[in-house]
Formats: structure tokens, sequence, C-alpha cells
């Protein structure tokens, strides 16, 4: 839950940017010479860039919680079997071990998106969070296409 608030409000407050960037850009046209202009079109086109990047993200998020909560009802979601140090942080040796039996569970089976779903979890333990995304893609990909 202390996730979707911080996301919202990281989204708003990104939302209230692009809207305040893009009436300066809006403003800089509407001076009228060559060089607002020019400025003012660049200016515009870092709000675009932003909403669809946020788009995109948020996008991936939903179908991600989506995926999580199918497995969750079916009883698939990953244990939490990972060693912690006294400030609960995952162990880096714990880590690599839950991530090498991933690994090999979709290996095994590379068309099942709940394996590539439960290897991008233990990428994010092991702190690669590129692969944990790319892997997470792979399981969305292979859910919508079932």
């Amino acid at each position: 839950m202390r996730a979707k608030i911080s996301y919202t409000v990281t989204a708003a407050v990104l939302v209230f940017y692009f809207v305040l960037v893009g009436s300066r850009g809006v403003m800089l046209i509407e001076a009228g010479t060559l060089v607002t202009v020019t400025f003012g079109i660049s200016v515009l086109i870092l709000p675009v860039i932003g909403v669809w990047f946020l788009w995109k993200n948020t996008q991936f998020v939903r179908r991600a919680n989506q995926l999580a909560a199918q497995l969750d009802a079916e009883g698939g979601l990953p244990v939490d079997e990972l060693r912690r140090t006294p400030s609960g942080r995952i162990e880096r040796d714990s880590a690599d071990e839950v991530f090498a039996l991933r690994k090999a569970e979709t290996e095994a089976a590379p068309d099942d998106w709940r394996s590539w779903f439960r290897l991008a979890v233990a990428y994010h333990d092991a702190r690669d969070t590129p692969r944990a995304r790319k892997a997470m893609q792979r399981a969305i990909a292979l859910h919508a296409s079932r």
C-alpha cells in the first residue's frame, strides 16, 4: 500500500511539473519571435516525453500487479525464504541461492509466465533492477499471448 501511495504522489508531482513546463513553453511560443518559438517548442518536448514515460511505467506496474494478483490467487507467489541482516536487508548469498533456483525453474519452463514472474522477483531481490524489469516484461508478454 505504501508503494502505491508513493507512486501516486510522485506521478501527481510529475504531472504538475509537466503542466508547469508546458505552460512556459506555450508562453514562449506566444511571444512570437523566432528564438522564443523555437525554444518554446523544444521546451514542450520535455513534458511530452515525460507523459509518455509516466504512461508506459504506469501500464507496466498495473500489468505486473495483475500478474501478482493472479499468481497470489493461485497460491503461486514466491515465498520469502531469504535470510536478512539484523537491519532487514537481504543477504547477498541468500538472494543468489534463490536466484539460482528461480533461473533453473525458468529454464525448465521457458514459456511459463509464472516462472518468469518469480525470476523477476529473484532479480529484484538480488538488486539487479534492469534484468528484473526485462524478466517481468517477458512474463507480461507471455501472459498476454496465452
